[in-house]
């Protein structure tokens, strides 16, 4: 995981794209706070979790999309549990 200053990513955008598409992440700070973090897009969980979720039509209890829901809440707090104070 590459560290670098925001200006540092301004001016070499185009390689920080270029590092994000071969798999690293680089975080962007900016007066020594994390304000972002740059990496490489997901790819097929997305189309997966589709697929799955056609081969289960019928099949997952009613609760099913409540505990997506819940399962959503406490990564997203988690995640932001990781983050300093702005």
């Amino acid at each position: 995981m590459k560290v670098m200053t925001a200006t540092e990513a301004s001016r070499s955008f185009a390689a920080v794209l270029d590092d994000a598409e071969h798999g690293e992440t680089i975080v962007v700070t900016r007066g020594g706070k994390q304000i972002a973090v740059i990496g490489p897009a997901p790819t097929a969980p997305g189309r997966m979790v589709k697929a799955f979720l056609a081969r289960s039509a019928g099949t997952l209890d009613a609760d099913f999309g409540t505990d997506v829901a819940v399962a959503r809440e406490v990564i997203e707090d988690e995640m932001r549990a990781t983050w300093p104070d702005a």
